[in-house]
């Protein structure tokens, strides 16, 4: 399927009011086994994300063409959605600029000059965008060939003028790796990688001239060695103009502490992680303690710091070991994995106006009657009944949930069952036109709760005292100021998973804090099978399922007969509308007595069945009573 970028060329100029547009798709065309055209892909896109940044941080004034998944433009797709008429961006005058000079020329005097980087120092690329951020500038690779864009902007054309040096003038080094780190009063960490970060950090961070409430883990340089180690736009470059519009610090850094980094072997061990413990300790600083840091990106694993890469370590591992650590200092991820990574225009969509308030209704014990789920009495009808719902993710990442709205949300049948869509509110910072789309055109069937781990991915365990990676005060508090605002806006109640990953699981003082802002429901992994904290029922997660539907619907069947609870939470992932249609009729075969439920009344007969059966809620429960708690007559048996 290809969507047409619909745009209307107008003769006003851009100052005016016009949205400059530029189409970056030649990129995806070309040679990526040729390094002088991967020098230019990175070059351009790049720098024009720099610009975005810096152009779109108080309005949307411009606007790419980049993403393609599935042969559908994901960008164009957008646009022609919000340029209907009686939407956001019906009848704005646009002007296309098929040049990048001419599109950089046309916003020369919204920018103040140029940051230049080494091309053989690959943090620097991530140093420039965080300084472009800071400074107002765009950043530009340096490079004296014939036609490169330095060429093109700085030496020739309209000579931008270079606020930064991040390389010396005459091309060598400005980072050795050696001695004292230059415009600094520290030693090198002996590390050239490390040194770019550290400068930034001694400049910018304790000089309290960067934003604490953001930073942006996205790869650097290295990308250009291996450029098809997976899709080709995950450079994530076009991931970066959203966090250059709010003044970010950006990094590219190992989690791990008993191995050098896999693109810098000579580093002595855990130098990347110290540097990134640095990172997260002056956002800690600059936020005070009281706001949470918002980190767009993922572990680059297909690169770097993995198996993958000559590393040690798998995966999800490093995933969850990412996350372990940058919890400990209040941070968050939105979490721009490979495979649907790449976000571009986040720094134009930021200004979409959203709603006040997207309500949600629960349901009533009235209604649950009505529908034969309770008695007349108020009990919970399970006999001969199973009741199960599906955490439809994973959307803890602006990214997926832009790529795969076509492909998922508007799949055909969507609202034929009921679906529990987990998605991370916070995501309506970077895709807010996502988000609002999807409560708009919802069916009854369509219910929203909180991906994993509310608004936002942390393992709340290390918010927890003591936290030893850190040694800062327990962030249980801060946490919930952060999510119950977000949960208000979208009428949020649950929380469909909690991963609690390597981290500790939550203790009586984080259930709390869950129960300030999700009273309706969590989904943690390191809890008792089941759990009734006050009045918020808990019930520890199960399985993915992510077979085809046949296979998965068998494994669901018997995942149900082995449980001791008539209650079954799993989780699927990336999965269309018609997976969970064939599942279900699949399953409609094995086990008749399977119900698929809406997240308000699962959760709410989850809750009575709880208050019904004392042990349950408290925790204790024994896999020999399944029989009995299936027709309510659960008996006590401490496990």
């Amino acid at each position: 399927m290809l969507i047409v970028l619909f745009s209307i060329v107008s003769c006003k100029k851009e100052g005016a009011g016009g949205i400059g547009m530029f189409d970056l798709k030649y990129t995806l065309t070309y040679d990526l086994k040729d390094k002088g055209q991967v020098l230019s892909l990175w070059d351009d896109i790049h720098t024009i994300s720099t610009l975005q940044g810096v152009v779109n941080r108080e309005e949307p004034r411009l606007f790419v063409n980049y993403v393609v998944e599935s042969g559908i433009e994901i960008d164009s797709y957008w646009w022609n959605k919000y340029r209907q008429p009686g939407e956001w961006l019906h009848g704005k005058d646009t002007i296309v600029y098929n040049d990048i000079v001419t599109l950089i020329e046309a916003y020369q005097n919204d920018f103040d000059g140029v940051v230049v980087y080494d091309s053989d120092i690959a943090a620097t690329s991530n140093v420039a965008s965080a300084v472009a951020g800071i400074e107002n500038l765009i950043a530009i690779r340096y490079d004296k060939s014939p036609g490169s864009l330095y060429d093109r902007l700085v030496a020739k054309g309209p000579k931008l003028p270079v606020k930064v040096w991040l390389i010396h003038e005459d091309g060598t080094p400005l980072f050795s790796g050696q001695g004292d780190i230059p415009g600094t009063n520290r030693k090198s960490t002996g590390s050239i990688k490390n040194d770019p970060y550290i400068w930034f950090i001694e400049n910018y961070m304790k000089t309290n001239r960067c934003n604490g409430k953001f930073g942006a883990y996205y790869i650097d340089q290295k990308w250009r060695e291996n450029p098809q180690a997976t899709v080709v736009n995950h450079h994530t470059l076009t991931n970066h103009d959203f966090f250059v519009s709010k003044r970010a610090f950006f990094f590219d850094l190992s989690p791990w502490e008993d191995e050098p980094a896999t693109d810098d072997p000579e580093q002595a061990v855990g130098t990347d992680l110290a540097t990134l413990k640095e990172f997260l300790s002056e956002a800690y600083r600059l936020n005070k303690g009281e706001k949470m840091c918002h980190i767009g990106g993922f572990p680059a694993w297909a690169f770097k710091y993995t198996m993958h890469a000559g590393g040690s370590h798998d995966d999800v591992p490093t995933e969850w070991e990412f996350s372990r650590i940058i919890s400990a200092y209040n941070a968050f991820k939105d979490a721009d994995a490979i495979g649907y990574g790449a976000l571009a225009n986040a720094s134009f969509w930021q200004h979409f106006p959203l709603e006040e308030k997207y309500a949600q209704k629960w349901v009533t014990q009235d209604e649950l009657k009505k529908r034969g789920y309770l008695t007349e009495d108020g009990k919970v009808d399970c006999e001969n009944r199973e009741f199960m719902i599906f955490y439809v993710g994973d959307y803890d990442a602006s990214s997926w949930i832009t790529q795969r709205t076509p492909t998922i949300w508007d799949h055909p049948d969507r609202g034929k069952l009921p679906l529990m869509w987990a998605i991370s509110p916070v995501l309506d910072r970077r895709a807010p036109m996502v988000m609002h789309n999807f409560r708009k055109t919802a069916t009854p069937n369509d219910y929203f709760v909180a991906a994993d781990n509310g608004a936002g991915y942390l393992m709340p365990g290390m918010l927890q005292e003591p936290r030893d990676i850190s040694g800062l005060p327990c962030g249980l508090d801060a946490w919930a100021n952060h999510c119950k605002p977000f949960y208000e806006k979208w009428g949020l109640s649950i929380t469909g998973f909690v991963i609690d990953g390597h981290a500790p699981g939550l203790s009586q003082k984080g259930l709390d804090c869950y129960a300030s802002f999700s009273p309706n429901g969590i989904i943690p992994q390191k809890v008792p099978l089941t759990l009734l904290h006050g009045n918020m029922p808990v019930l520890r997660s199960d399985e993915d399922i992510q077979q085809e539907p046949k296979e998965g619907a068998h494994r669901i069947a018997q995942r149900v007969a082995d449980r001791p609870i008539p209650f079954h939470w799993f989780r699927n992932i990336l999965k269309t509308p018609g997976w969970y249609v064939e599942v279900m009729d699949e399953l409609g075969k094995i086990n008749p007595n399977i119900e698929l439920l809406d997240a308000p009344t699962f959760f709410e007969l989850y809750r009575i069945w709880l208050q019904q059966h004392p042990d349950a809620a408290s925790g204790i429960l024994n896999t020999e009573n399944q029989n009995s708690i299936s027709n309510g007559t659960f008996n006590s048996n401490e496990e």
